[in-house]
C-alpha cells in the first residue's frame, strides 16, 4: 500500500482518488478551495464535478497543503494547467529529495512555452517528476469504466513503479520514456478539439470531424518530432487516442467550449457556461508560440487562435482551411515515374 495525496480536488483529481483507494492505498485529498473541501467532508461525493460517484469514509480531504504533501509516496498533481506553476511553488518546501510526483493536467505554459512537467520540475528540482496521461475523462474513470493511459518517465523504475500503483482490471497502464512527446500530444489535442466543437457547432458532420482529428494529428506529431518527440508516442493512446475521444465525446470540455463558439458565443461567454476550465484556450497561444520557435505549420491551431483571440468570423476561419495551397496529404512517400 502507497500513501498517495491527490493535489487537486477536480473531477480528473477525484476519480483518480477513487481509483487509487479502490487499489488499496491510503489516500489524501487536498484543495485551495475551502468550500470545496468542507462540500467533500460532508456530503461523501463531488455533486458539481463528479456527481453519482461515492467517496469512502476514510479517504482525506484537507486545505492543509503541508500535511497534504509532507511524507507521502507519490504526490499526484491535479490542479488545471494554469495553476501548475503557482501549486508547484508553494508545494517545494515540504518535497523530500526523490518524492514522486505524477502530473495529470494537460497544457503548456503560454509565456515560458513551456510543457507542465517542466514547470515542475524547475519549481520543485528536488522531485521526481513523472506525467499520467492518455483518452481518460473522469466521469468514465470514476465509474470503471474500462480505460487505457501512458505513465511517461525518465526512470523506467519510476514509471514501472506507477504502472503497480495505477493498474487495475479496468485501468490499463502503459510506459513510456517519451515524456515531451506525451506532453504534447496531452496539450495540444485540446486546441484541435475546440475546432471540432466549432465545426459542430457550425452543424457540420463526420467528414468534417474525421478531417480535423486526421489533419490535427499530422499537426501535433510535426510539431512534436521538431521538439523532439517520437512518432510512435503520437500514433498512440496519448497522441491520436487522446486525439479521438476528445473531439468526440460531449464529456469533453473542450469540445463543449468549441461547440458554443461555433454557435455564435464569445470565448470568455463559452467559458462561463462550460464552467470549468477550458486548457485549450490556454495552450492555444502557447501552440503558435512553439510553431513559430520551431519553424512549423499549424494550419488548424493557427485559425482557433484567430477565432479564439483576433475575432475572426467561425465561418471564415473554415473557408481559410478549406482553401489553402494544395499539398500532398505525405510528402515522404514516393511517385514511380511512368
Amino acid at each position: 500500500m502507497a500513501d498517495i495525496s491527490i493535489i487537486g480536488a477536480g473531477s480528473w483529481g477525484t476519480a483518480l482518488a477513487v481509483l487509487l483507494h479502490k487499489n488499496g492505498h491510503k489516500i489524501t485529498v487536498w484543495s485551495i478551495v475551502e468550500s470545496e473541501i468542507e462540500m467533500l467532508n460532508k456530503e461523501r461525493e463531488h455533486k458539481d464535478k463528479l456527481p453519482g460517484v461515492k467517496l469512502p469514509d476514510d479517504m482525506v480531504f484537507t486545505t492543509d497543503l503541508e500535511a497534504a504533501v509532507t511524507g507521502r509516496d507519490v504526490l499526484v498533481l491535479a490542479v488545471p494547467s494554469p495553476y501548475t506553476r503557482s501549486t508547484s511553488h508553494s508545494m517545494k518546501p515540504f518535497v523530500k529529495e526523490g518524492q514522486i510526483i505524477v502530473d495529470v493536467a494537460k497544457g503548456i505554459e503560454e509565456k515560458t512555452l513551456m510543457t507542465l512537467s517542466q514547470i515542475i520540475e524547475e519549481e520543485i528540482p528536488q522531485a521526481e517528476v513523472a506525467v499520467l496521461s492518455g483518452p481518460s475523462h473522469a466521469e468514465e474513470v470514476g465509474r470503471g469504466i474500462p480505460t487505457t493511459i501512458v505513465v511517461a518517465a525518465s526512470k523506467k523504475s519510476t514509471a514501472e513503479y506507477l504502472q503497480n500503483i495505477f493498474m487495475n482490471e479496468v485501468f490499463r497502464v502503459y510506459i513510456t520514456p517519451d515524456v515531451l512527446g506525451v506532453e504534447l500530444g496531452a496539450a495540444l489535442k485540446n486546441v484541435v478539439a475546440l475546432a471540432a466543437g466549432i465545426a459542430d457547432g457550425l452543424g457540420y458532420g463526420d467528414n468534417t470531424k474525421a478531417a480535423l482529428i486526421t489533419r490535427g494529428i499530422a499537426e501535433i506529431a510535426r510539431l512534436g518530432l521538431a521538439m523532439g518527440g517520437r512518432i510512435e508516442t503520437f500514433s498512440g493512446l496519448t497522441g491520436i487516442g487522446d486525439l479521438i475521444v476528445t473531439c468526440a465525446s460531449m464529456h469533453s470540455r473542450n469540445r463543449r467550449a468549441g461547440i458554443l463558439i461555433g454557435k455564435g458565443y464569445t470565448m470568455e461567454q463559452a467559458m462561463d457556461e462550460v464552467k470549468m476550465v477550458v486548457e485549450g484556450v490556454y495552450s492555444a497561444k502557447a501552440a503558435m508560440g512553439l510553431a513559430e520557435k520551431y519553424h512549423v505549420q499549424l494550419p488548424i491551431i493557427e485559425q482557433v487562435n484567430a477565432v479564439l483571440f483576433d475575432g475572426m468570423p467561425v465561418d471564415e476561419a473554415v473557408k481559410n482551411l478549406m482553401l489553402r495551397d494544395k499539398k500532398i496529404e505525405n510528402p515522404l512517400i514516393p511517385w514511380e515515374e511512368a
